[in-house]
């Protein structure tokens, strides 16, 4: 049976590809963009490679798309639409950490509970939580995403045991690093504070992401057996290589002392300053 997905965030990433290739598989796929000139631009590139798909503007954090699209008939809500705002919490300003939650969490959140009580009605459905591992664990001076997507996480895992009774399924994907620029520009926005750069703690001018990315094309064919329901797994990270790491970090977090490297410059943030951007894994 058929399944109409509704995808936020499709202009561009994992989005993106995963729009397409449900679509190229004869998924009905409403893939929606955050501003108009993302639609011409999605519609052109679907006409060029023969896919048809419902492309439609949708910024959660508007109160108006997000009436717009409840009138969508829909089967799968996949939150995956994110922005990423780096820089130490002692840094970053007010209103650049409030966008982060604002687009990561508010309005996606806001534009589930939409669709939530139309899947209550009808007994069924699916919500998937595009999370990412920063969900999971947290680096030095990618607080306000990590932060973002732990709060998603504990959204996600109440609204799991909320709905269960009504028969609507939720998942979280969590892809590790990957490079769809996503993370590197983490590492730029900070060309946009007004604030006084020369008073920040860290120099941002000479960071970037801290680890190597992998290829973005490994996480489409896992990521649709989560939204089309052919995984049942509740969480799923991707690479799956990652998950044994993933775990003895959380781990390690129970054994952390406050005096654990006192004086000494973290690790990721010595590789921060250490690596070039956009770095392939091998």
């Amino acid at each position: 049976m058929t399944q109409t997905v509704l995808i936020t965030g499709a202009g561009t990433g994992f989005g993106k590809n995963i729009a397409f290739a449900l679509a190229e598989k004869g998924n009905p796929v409403i893939a929606t963009v955050e501003v108009m000139s993302q639609v011409s631009a999605l519609e052109q590139e679907a006409r060029e490679r023969g896919v048809t798909m419902q492309i439609e503007k949708l910024d959660v954090t508007n109160a108006k798309d997000r009436e717009k699209a409840w009138t969508w008939d829909i089967d799968v809500l996949v939150n995956n639409a994110a922005v990423k705002e780096g820089g130490s919490l002692v840094d970053i300003p007010e209103e650049n950490l409030r966008h982060q939650f604002e687009a990561n969490v508010f309005g996606p959140i806001l534009l589930t509970k939409g669709f939530a009580r139309k899947m209550v009605e009808n007994k069924s459905g699916r919500i998937v939580f595009v999370s990412s591992v920063s969900g999971i664990t947290t680096n030095p001076l990618s607080g306000p995403y990590s932060g973002s997507k732990h709060t998603v996480e504990a959204f996600a895992l109440a609204l799991s045991k909320e709905l269960q009774e009504f028969n609507v399924e939720v998942s979280t994907i969590n892809p590790g690093p990957y490079l769809t620029g996503f993370n590197d520009r983490e590492f730029e926005t900070w060309k946009n504070w007004e604030t006084d750069l020369s008073e920040t703690v860290f120099d941002y001018s000479k960071t970037a992401f801290p680890s190597e990315q992998f290829d973005p094309h490994e996480v489409t064919e896992p990521a649709i057996k989560v939204i089309l329901g052919e995984t049942k797994q509740y969480r799923n990270v991707i690479p799956e290589k990652m998950v044994s790491g993933l775990k003895e970090k959380q781990q390690a977090v129970w054994d952390k002392k406050t005096t654990d490297g006192l004086g000494e410059r973290n690790e990721t943030v010595q590789k921060s300053y250490d690596i070039e951007p956009g770095t392939p894994a091998e």
